[in-house]
């Protein structure tokens, strides 16, 4: 509280590259009859999060003046507009913290994550959740069902984004799929892949502690590449797992040429090969392999309509264990040192508390 005492609204605020500061505004007042106030409970610290503190841009999102960092949260409803009816204060939510203009073509046809006016959290200009309270339309505030807790929440955006992916890859029952990149989200991957029904799940790395963990997670198997030419790689896990003609599945998490090469390669006649991991804005490709297997290739970039809905049912009924993935979990005061200590690689899932600690009060403002 302030000095008059009214509730402040404290933000973790990136100014420049390597810059931030503790900066206390307004609350966010209700401006549509259907939003929410949250207090956010808890953050995770996303790889973009760390990109733009440490270089101040990704691609071409700028950060041009001073923005309040964070995107992945959970928090408590403290207020809700006249026309709410799926909540109420007290709720435990899911943040989805992208808000689509609702109106264009690729809003209606459910493909809101392409809209071309989104304002999503974190992303220049707009503000991330690492603050005390956050304004949300209700429809994008997801109710965490009873045993999902406020930590599991902050997890549910990167699942959603695992979710996306295995969607788009259209994973069925007896895959075998693919996973390069170990981080959070190929963890992730992996463990929709396994819920979907995918018999073989190959987790790829150049971690050899990251392949361990992703097979106490949910790979039933792994894969760590030699200093080879991509394709000499592929043929070599392919033979390794018995993939006869290839995996049918790929889904790349890392960003990295070598991994791109090697999942193009290592597919089968007619497999599906899956962007998600954020590399160089262009890099050589194996055309080649491309056509002549006629592969089907996506894209895959955050989340759409059920991809949210869902990674709160995969968490509720035990099918992915996002609690494995937290490291651990900072106090808000404590934010750049989380920060700091992602870029180190340390850890899988960091989180920061919000700005009133563990205290899980279910009070309006």
């Amino acid at each position: 509280m302030g000095q008059n005492g009214k509730a402040e609204n404290i933000s973790f605020v990136l100014e420049d590259i390597k810059r931030v500061k503790f900066e206390t505004s307004p609350v966010p007042t209700l401006q549509d009859p259907h939003d929410v106030v949250i207090r956010v409970k808890f953050t995770g610290i996303c790889g973009s999060d760390v990109h733009y503190w440490d270089h101040g841009r990704i691609g071409q999102f700028v950060v041009e003046k001073p923005m309040v960092l964070g995107h992945e949260s959970s928090g408590i409803v403290a207020q809700v507009g006249p026309k709410v009816k799926s909540l109420k204060v007290g709720d435990a939510v899911a943040l989805e913290p992208g808000v689509p203009c609702r109106r264009c073509d690729d809003c209606k046809a459910g493909h809101y994550n392409l809209c071309s006016k989104m304002e999503f959290a974190a992303t220049p200009p707009y503000d991330g959740t690492l603050t005390r309270y956050y304004r949300l339309p209700e429809d994008l505030c997801y109710k965490l069902p009873e045993g999902v807790s406020l930590q599991e929440g902050a997890v549910v955006e990167p699942l959603s984004v695992a979710v996306h992916l295995v969607r788009q890859a259209q994973v069925s029952p007896g895959s075998a799929v693919v996973v390069f990149g170990a981080g959070p989200v190929g963890l992730l991957c992996g463990a929709v892949a396994r819920a979907f029904g995918a018999a073989k799940v190959i987790a790829v790395d150049i971690q050899a502690g990251r392949l361990e963990f992703a097979r106490t997670f949910a790979a039933t198997a792994s894969f760590l590449p030699s200093r080879v030419a991509p394709a000499e790689n592929a043929r070599a896990l392919v033979l390794e797992h018995g993939l006869g003609q290839g995996a049918d599945v790929v889904i790349d998490a890392s960003g990295a040429e070598a991994s791109v090469h090697t999942g193009i390669h290592l597919l089968r006649p007619g497999g599906t090969y899956v962007q998600g991991g954020m590399g160089r804005d262009e890099i050589n490709f194996p055309i080649m392999a491309v056509c002549t297997k006629e592969l089907n290739l996506k894209g895959s970039f955050r989340y759409s309509s059920g991809d949210y809905k869902l990674a709160v049912e995969l968490i509720a009924t035990g099918q992915v264990r996002v609690a494995d993935l937290i490291t651990k979990t900072f106090k808000f005061e404590d934010a750049e040192r989380a920060f700091e200590a992602v870029k180190a690689g340390q850890g899988i899932k960091t989180l920061i508390a919000g700005p009133d600690g563990h205290k899980h009060s279910r009070s309006s403002l």
